[in-house]
């Protein structure tokens, strides 16, 4: 049976095309283009869903590591060509005799180098598909193990650290009055964040410091979907003047700046 080109499968599973008459036959009755297909439209999937992330930091080391691993293991696949075989002998289909003494089924007929050739070919697409499958698939789980870490729902452990100054953070403004917070400024400049029940928002939390004599402020950062951040503080930052923990909510739009809109305000007390 004569497959459909992985790269033609790459483009249907992407969207970038519709399947003509013969296509659509094809993969109704070939499983292994259906498996190809469902799988290179799992991978698309998994893509498209993380767009919408943002100031996620970079994976760690170990997981393009890990990636380079797959790859590697990858390149050392058998070819489909090899794989076909198999798969058509335990079905039951008998391939047709070779040159005496060779064991090697012939090409089509009238094809001679050329037929060796596609096929050759074709076990490289093959090679090269579960390559770059193999590689896309463990880059999703990386980048998907990555956002799972921050927007868990499980309570992060805090490092144990001294505790230079702390607040407890309450519904500010319309904010549901369930919502609530705790925040922690340990010796070692990273302030720890603990938040419930907000209230969920288009966008995104960001955290801010703010002096509340000026009500000048900067950012510190961004909070993910989970209960729980540990954020960096600027190595010169004055918590004495920049005493009032804030986490708003914030839209993609650009805009540095805080939007107004405040949902959970404290301020720290050494």
């Amino acid at each position: 049976m004569q497959h459909l080109d992985h790269d033609r499968l790459v483009f249907l599973a992407l969207g970038e095309s519709e399947a003509a008459n013969g296509e659509s036959t094809h993969l109704d009755t070939c499983a292994h283009c259906r498996l190809e297909m469902e799988t290179l439209q799992q991978v698309a999937g998994l893509g498209a869903e993380t767009q919408g992330l943002a100031d996620l930091p970079d994976p760690p080391e170990h997981v393009w590591q890990g990636i380079t691993a797959e790859i590697r293991a990858a390149e050392g696949l058998p070819s489909l060509t090899h794989r076909q075989q198999v798969d058509d002998r335990s079905a039951g289909a008998t391939p047709p005799p070779g040159p005496a003494g060779t064991g090697t089924p012939p090409g089509p007929a009238g094809t001679g180098t050329a037929g060796r050739s596609r096929g050759r070919r074709r076990g490289g697409w093959s090679r090269w598909a579960a390559t770059a499958a193999t590689a896309a698939a463990a880059a999703a789980i990386g980048v998907l193990g990555t956002v799972a870490v921050l927007g868990s729902d499980e309570p992060t452990p805090a490092p144990t650290q001294a505790v230079v100054a702390s607040a407890p953070l309450a519904a500010y403004g319309s904010t549901p009055p369930t919502a609530e917070g705790d925040a922690r400024v340990f010796q070692n400049g990273q302030l720890h964040l603990h938040v419930a029940n907000l209230p969920r928002v288009p966008g995104y939390y960001e955290v801010w410091l703010i002096n509340p004599t000026t009500m000048q402020m900067f950012s510190v950062g961004t909070l993910g979907g989970g209960s729980d951040a540990l954020l960096p503080l600027p190595p010169n930052v004055d918590l004495r003047s920049y005493s009032v923990v804030d986490v708003s909510a914030e839209q993609y739009d650009n805009k540095p700046a805080h939007s107004g809109d405040s949902l959970l305000r404290g301020t720290l007390t050494g």
